[in-house]
Order: C-alpha cells, then sequence, then structure tokens
C-alpha cells in the first residue's frame, strides 16, 4: 500500500503530527469538544487509528475530511505531513474569499446584534 508508519496512534497525536492542529493540547481540545469524528460519531483523543481511517475535523466555517495514509507520533516537516493523508474535502471558499460587508466610515462599532450577525457569517459561533 504505502511505505511510511502504518503502526496504531493516538487521533491527538496523530493530529499534532500532520499539522492539523498548532499544539497537541489543542488537538487533544478539539477531540473533547466533539469537533473530530469518524463515521459521524465523535472520538476521544486516545482512540488508536491506523492507515485507511476517515476523519472529519470541524474548523471555524467549514469540514476537513482526512484519509490516513501514513500513521506519525511525532510531529514531521510540512512535506512529510502532506503525504500522511488524502484530503478528501469539499471545494470552499476561504472567509477573506467570501466577500465580507465592510462598515462605512464614521458609522461606529456594530452593535451587540450585528457582532453576532458578523460572527455567524464568518462562522465563528461557539457552536462550531
Amino acid at each position: 500500500m504505502s511505505d511510511g508508519p502504518v503502526a496504531p496512534v493516538r487521533v491527538d497525536a496523530w493530529l499534532w503530527a500532520v499539522r492539523m492542529f498548532k499544539t497537541r493540547s489543542a488537538a487533544t481540545e478539539a477531540c473533547r469538544a466533539g469537533k473530530v469524528k469518524i463515521d459521524g460519531d465523535p472520538v476521544k483523543p486516545a482512540l488508536k487509528i491506523s492507515p485507511g481511517v476517515r476523519l472529519h475535523v470541524s474548523r471555524p466555517g467549514f469540514v476537513v475530511i482526512l484519509e490516513v495514509v501514513h500513521t506519525h507520533a511525532k510531529r514531521v516537516g510540512a512535506p512529510v505531513a502532506r503525504l500522511a493523508y488524502q484530503d478528501h474535502s469539499p471545494e470552499q471558499l476561504k472567509p477573506r474569499e467570501v466577500g465580507l460587508p465592510i462598515r462605512e466610515r464614521g458609522t461606529g462599532r456594530p452593535t451587540k446584534r450585528e457582532r453576532r450577525q458578523l460572527e455567524l457569517l464568518r462562522g465563528y459561533t461557539k457552536d462550531h
């Protein structure tokens, strides 16, 4: 199948190793918050994964779908990390490409309601 590591690895360690999260504790917290799923079920950080597993990782505003190709327990460089998974995510626009509204000069700060609408539009809600 492939010539990389294939031993089972913790899901939080793998997500950190392939640079999906900046720190391992951030990967662990995402797992605990239910933002990492396998077959629609949230996973615990200590779950062992092997090649062939598909992960759904919720990010602000979109979901990343990754298929594990190689397992790494230690953080690897970006070129090696890119070979450790296949990205099956649908094409989506980044928040900057969406064309966010620009406030007119002199209108003051946004109200609480306007701020919440902007956060919802950008995908920065507490439930995501």
